[in-house]
């Protein structure tokens, strides 16, 4: 997030595509990508509810996959592109089987006889969605390997644009997904929803998982840019499917609604060269108004659905900066106030921060500042460049420019982004004149 921005502070570490219609015309690159996103995890989900056997429907999806790009390049995406998949991947999945086991064959064998109905298989059952991310962040699995494998398996993406996307190299994500695919099927992990608190477990689990993915692509841990749009698409693209499969969770109301108001902001955070622009100097006509209506509509529903979590209340949060027209014009009481209870609901070390920022606005750049220093210490935050960032943003609110000075260049040696390096650096030597 942003240093010294105050609404881009979290309080954690950091809608599926409609397929195709059938055309004659060859597909264009732009359509069969969209197509093969949005089919992929739906036909994934099918198989592995069908058979259980994970590693060997996702590989036989992924065999699949490789032929629909040459088929439906030449001939157009087809009418039922998951239908499509399904046949395909089923075939592939029989011939291993046949090798392997012909037992294992005979039972397949009424099924492939009938021909593929996606609806009546409930390829459309989004409750498939919602499984299949449960089955990805089983907790067996460790966070870096239950994102590669949801980018994979539920985003769609090939293991070299997971790779990308993750600034890490293709081997090493190949062998987070085969290993993660191991242990789910050494846990005896079934494809189905679990109950009562192993299900709220899961989801937040799940949530915290696509979270993580749309706060990186929000702003790189690491890299010559600010954002990754591509991966906070993704992220946001994944959680839509996960709102479609559960419309009435708050929480996952309330992530998607974070993630809509936080990615309007986009086109104004980065200037020429992608440069970084702070909050405050932020051309908020520049925001999406249309996405800022829906993530505050989301907010509104969340909000009145039961039970309050964390999400909501950072979205709510969101909502609130993204109605004022400058940082001046903030409500920042309300602010604060949405922080107090964010508090009680889910303390941390981040929550402090944000809270910080408000309350420096609406007390003095003093009384935030005592309590950003109390964050000191803090085994996680303390010596992380955020909490320099903001501690040194308030010193520069109160008018101490050595202070605010000294935290900007201790902070500047802890970040690895490029634009947040340069950004610090234009700061320190703006207060060095």
């Amino acid at each position: 997030m942003t240093p010294g921005s105050p609404e881009d502070v979290p309080h954690g570490e950091p809608g599926a595509s409609q397929a195709a219609p059938e055309s004659s015309a060859v597909a264009r690159d732009g359509e069969l990508e969209g197509a093969i996103r949005a089919a992929a995890p739906k036909a994934l989900a099918l198989l592995v509810r069908r058979y259980g056997v994970f590693d060997q429907c996702e590989d036989a999806v992924q065999e699949a996959l490789l032929g629909a790009l040459t088929q439906w390049r030449a001939n157009g995406v087809p009418e039922q592109p998951v239908g499509w998949l399904i046949s395909v991947a089923t075939r592939r999945l029989m011939d291993g089987w046949r090798r392997d086991n012909a037992r294992r064959q005979r039972e397949v064998t009424d099924f492939l006889r009938t021909p593929a109905q996606p609806d009546e298989d409930g390829v459309e059952n989004t409750d498939d969605t919602l499984r299949l991310l449960v089955l990805c962040c089983h907790p067996s699995l460790t966070p870096a390997s239950q994102i590669a494998l949801t980018l994979r398996s539920v985003g769609g993406l090939t293991t070299a644009e997971v790779a990308a996307a993750l600034l890490v190299g293709e081997t090493t994500v190949a062998q987070r997904i085969s290993r993660a695919k191991r242990l789910i099927k050494e846990s005896g992990a079934r494809f189905e929803l679990p109950t009562g608190e192993e299900y709220d477990e899961r989801l937040r689990a799940v949530l915290h998982v696509l979270y993580l993915i749309f706060n990186e692509g929000h702003t790189a841990s690491a890299g010559d840019q600010l954002q990754r749009l591509d991966l906070a698409v993704e992220a946001l693209r994944i959680t839509r499917m996960l709102h479609e499969a559960a419309p009435r969770a708050g929480e996952v109301t309330g992530l998607l609604a974070l993630m809509i108001l936080t990615h309007a902001r986009r086109d104004a955070r980065t200037g020429p060269g992608g440069t970084l622009v702070p909050a405050d100097r932020q051309d908020r006509t520049r925001w999406y108004a249309d996405e800022i209506a829906e993530g505050t509509a989301l907010v509104e529903a969340a909000l009145s659905s039961g039970r309050v979590g964390p999400y909501q209340l950072e979205a709510a949060i969101a909502a609130v900066h993204s109605e004022a027209d400058s940082v001046e014009s903030t409500d920042w009481v309300q602010i604060a106030e949405l922080y107090r209870i964010l508090a009680e609901v889910d303390p941390g070390p981040m929550v402090t921060l944000g809270a910080a920022v408000a309350v420096a606005m609406t007390e003095g750049p003093d009384a935030g500042i005592a309590i950003v220093d109390g964050l000191a210490d803090d085994r996680h935050l303390g010596d992380h460049h955020r909490r320099l960032s903001v501690l040194a943003h308030l010193y520069e609110l109160a008018g101490r420019d050595a202070e605010a000075r000294e935290q900007y260049t201790a902070a500047l040696a802890r970040t690895r982004n490029i634009a947040e390096q340069n950004y610090l650096r234009e700061r320190i030597a703006r207060l060095s004149r």
